[in-house]
């Protein structure tokens, strides 16, 4: 299949990389909690215009087809409930759900997280660019997986968290574990966690030939987190 030319992508991946930071800065720092998903979602269409307008196929940003991508999210999903099953079986895993940014949400407040704030504020804008369009446009295809284009989208993908890995710390096992450990440096870990995490939900999207299966996963990973943790706490 033919590849965009770079004069085509290098223009696209600087408006995207633009698009990206005034998103994160916007989203943490200056619009209200209720624009949050709309955030992403705006970033997330204008990220998949720019993938388009540089000559990317729909299949190589991830937006092709369902039945397989929606397949194998599911087999994902299933795998992060037996994780999340065993952690909450042994009582020594369970100060993983003990994060002090969960607050006390009622059920409306969890529905609105789980099903506004982390769908369309976080899942959304993270599938659709750091599995779909920044991959495609560095080089990747559906069909082949290519390391250099994986890596740099799951760097960036790590540099995302530089500002939401401000409050790592507040997570009890990660105070348990790093409790005496600079903050910078808790910072720095959850980037980089972050990063290999990337590759990791890549082989998901690449396993089923498309960002729906990611998807999946990432907000099963996300919303089941956060509703464990409001149960448990």
């Amino acid at each position: 299949m033919t590849q965009p030319s770079p004069a085509r992508r290098v223009p696209a991946v600087v408006v995207a990389l633009l698009t990206l930071a005034a998103s994160t800065i916007l989203a943490n720092r200056v619009l209200p909690g209720w624009a949050y998903p709309l955030c992403g979602l705006v970033a997330a269409i204008v990220l998949v215009l720019l993938g388009r307008a540089a000559g990317c196929p729909w299949r190589d940003l991830g937006l092709r087809g369902f039945r397989r991508p929606a397949l194998v999210g599911l087999a994902g999903a299933g795998l992060v409930a037996l994780v999340f099953g065993i952690a909450l079986a042994v009582p020594a895993l369970r100060t993983v759900y003990q994060d002090g940014r969960v607050g006390d949400p009622d059920v409306g407040q969890l529905l609105w997280l789980t099903c506004g704030r982390i769908l369309f504020g976080t899942v959304l804008i993270e599938e659709v660019a750091f599995r779909g369009v920044l991959p495609a446009l560095f080089g990747a295809t559906d069909d082949r997986w290519r390391w250099g284009p994986i890596v740099a989208a799951a760097a960036l993908f790590g540099l995302w968290h530089f500002l939401p890995a401000l409050a790592i710390g507040r997570n009890a096992a990660v105070h348990a574990a790093f409790g005496s450990t600079p903050a910078v440096v808790l910072q720095l870990l959850a980037m980089t966690a972050a990063g290999v995490a990337g590759v990791f939900m890549h082989w998901w999207r690449h396993t089923g030939r498309g960002v729906l299966a990611s998807a999946i996963v990432h907000f099963t990973t996300n919303a089941g987190g956060l509703t464990l943790a409001v149960l448990v706490r």
